[in-house]
């Protein structure tokens, strides 16, 4: 396992680097923002642990920049500033953890074990599918840049439809993912608030992205390769 540490404090980058090989991991260490982007773009590391506060740009820009690369190593995010608006940011520019300093080394090993379990997959900040685009932090939806106006349930479907564009998705699944146990599988809200997007996402505009599969479910079409925002 390759991991990349992004400290410009000489002391605790030693300490880092030193801890993290004697786990058996193979270290790198870069002291600046913008030396981290270009290596975390150029080399596969299966982690990165980095520091918000560096020279050129800080830790949230550098995260942001690489998930915008469509870099997905996971971040686990260090700071002296342990304020609850950092930590906020931080996972949402595309963080996976935060750690706040001074910390245990052991809490840190075992944070970067569980973030390595998790894996490299795709997991983008903004989600764009053939024009629509949704910001699940901002709390944001547009199609082609016109912003939609969605109830916090639309708002909930319309995220797990992107999620998963292309795929066919059961009644049963929608119902599971987006809505609680008060409602069971005889119930027709899921076909409901199908409507109720279709309404806001589809018919203004011309198109008709969100597919009734006969007999299966409801899937969002894609036409050109998705790409984060």
């Amino acid at each position: 396992m390759r991991v990349l540490v992004v400290e410009d404090e000489t002391r605790t980058a030693a300490l880092l680097r030193r801890g993290l090989v004697e786990e058996g991991f193979a270290v790198d260490v870069v002291a600046d923002g913008l030396e981290a982007v270009w290596q975390a773009s150029e080399v596969a590391y299966d982690l990165i642990v980095l520091d918000l506060m560096l020279p050129g740009i800080d830790g949230f820009e550098v995260c942001r920049r690489l998930r915008a690369a469509r870099r997905w190593a996971p971040v686990l995010m260090l700071s002296a500033r342990g304020e609850v608006t950092d930590r906020v940011r931080g996972l949402d520019v595309g963080a996976d953890d935060y750690l706040a300093k001074p910390f245990s080394f052991d809490e840190l090993s075992a944070r970067i074990r569980a973030l390595i379990r998790r894996g490299s997959h795709e997991r983008p900040v903004v989600l764009d599918v053939d024009g629509l685009r949704l910001d699940p932090a901002g709390r944001t939806a547009s199609r082609d840049g016109t912003a939609l106006d969605l109830s916090p349930k639309e708002f909930a479907l319309l995220e797990y439809l992107m999620r998963h564009p292309g795929e066919v998705l059961s009644r049963t699944a929608i119902l599971e993912h987006v809505w609680d146990f008060a409602y069971d599988g005889t119930s027709n809200v899921v076909d409901q608030y199908i409507a109720y997007l279709r309404r806001k996402i589809d018919r203004p505009f011309g198109t008709s992205q969100l597919e009734t599969v006969r007999g299966a479910g409801y899937r969002l079409r894609v036409t050109t390769s998705v790409q984060p925002g």
